[in-house]
């Protein structure tokens, strides 16, 4: 059993509650979506197993007393196996996230989360990367400022770098990544989805040129 912090609509703390409720009665909630990114500007997306498409680096919902950096170095560690400082994650944004899905079950997956959006540094090398494939199919590494012109436009493609695990190896090709492939869901936009954090990683990228 899961336990998650709880809140109400004005992110005043309630307690906690077991994590299936929160998503059955439409609890208010935390979740992180973790971002690397490199010195030179660019950043990692995660392509999703199930959708085959690309969204954080890595995310997911902050445990019952956790902070939302620890909950960062922890989704991080879970998804694509990597230890990071979390403590030098900076913070990009926080939004009110709402949806209601329904399951095969025929029950409504009810989503109230304030998603608090980070930024982390990372220096390593792409065989670092140890995924969870139940949820990851691999990374892609994009450049931020090309990755916003494609996003503010809505269409067209950037090129990337694709890292995937074949044979106990990551293998890193080039890969032409359409503005199609970009994870957006119903009532979103890729540019309010994404922007946000394009621009954070630009800023930090791009101090003092």
């Amino acid at each position: 059993m899961e336990y998650l912090d709880i809140y109400d609509k004005n992110g005043h703390y309630l307690g906690k509650e077991d994590r299936n409720i929160v998503h059955r009665d439409a609890l208010w909630h935390n979740t992180v979506h973790c971002w690397l990114y490199d010195k030179e500007g660019n950043i990692y997306f995660q392509i999703r197993k199930e959708e085959q498409k690309l969204y954080t680096t890595s995310s997911g919902h902050v445990k019952a007393g956790e902070t939302i950096k620890e909950g960062f170095g922890r989704e991080i560690e879970e998804e694509i196996g990597i230890k990071v400082d979390y403590d030098k994650a900076e913070f990009v944004n926080v939004y009110k996230f709402i949806m209601d899905k329904e399951q095969k079950d025929g029950s409504i997956f009810k989503d109230r989360a304030f998603s608090n959006i980070y930024v982390c540094i990372f220096n390593g090398l792409y065989n670092d990367f140890n995924f969870d494939d139940r949820e990851v199919s691999g990374l892609v590494k994009v450049n931020a400022k090309q990755t916003l012109e494609l996003l503010k436009k809505g269409t067209g493609k950037v090129t990337g770098v694709m890292i995937t695990k074949e044979s106990d190896k990551n293998i890193a090709r080039k890969k032409e990544i359409s503005f199609e492939k970009f994870l957006v869901n119903k009532g979103e936009t890729a540019i309010g989805k994404y922007g946000d954090v394009l621009m954070k990683v630009i800023a930090l990228t791009t101090e003092g040129e």
